[in-house]
């Protein structure tokens, strides 16, 4: 297919966050560690699906990957995440990914306001449910120590 034949990429309006910076995990979340396996921590990611059956505690997320600098789409834990917003996304790459993956166009900003705001608040939930009662480790550099969050 030449390039000519295809259409132009729109711009999406997608769910925008950042991975958090270190997490807590291990026995009693002693053990820090700096971002995911797959992405840096502070690297903006955009929610391509939620799964709201279990409790928004799951997301498919599109990111560069921490290594190679590739986009990659996958499943992450919302507890993972923070800063959710609605984003008017132009990136050539993102757009082209999410062609690939046959994405339909999502609701419009009003909407994915709401739900950034909800995935906000299951992040911090899912966060302060990591080794509950257990002492963070001295000095504590974990999203919720660094940020001031409850929990």
């Amino acid at each position: 297919m030449s390039e000519s034949n295809v259409p132009p990429l729109e711009p999406v309006w997608l769910v925008a966050a950042n991975v958090v910076a270190w997490r807590r995990r291990g026995v009693g979340g002693q053990e820090l560690c700096p971002g995911t396996k797959y992405f840096r921590g502070g690297a903006k990611v955009y929610v391509v699906h939620v799964y709201w059956g279990p409790g928004g505690d799951r997301l498919s997320v599109l990111g560069r990957e921490r290594h190679t600098s590739r986009w990659i789409v996958i499943d992450t834990a919302t507890r993972h995440l923070h800063g959710f917003r609605p984003k008017l996304v132009h990136t050539p790459r993102v757009l082209e990914r999410l062609r690939e993956m046959r994405y339909e166009r999502g609701p419009g900003a009003d909407y994915l306001a709401d739900t950034s705001a909800t995935l906000e608040r299951y992040a911090r939930q899912y966060r302060a449910e990591t080794a509950p009662g257990s002492p963070h480790p001295d000095p504590c550099l974990c999203h919720a120590c660094l940020t001031g969050e409850s929990g």
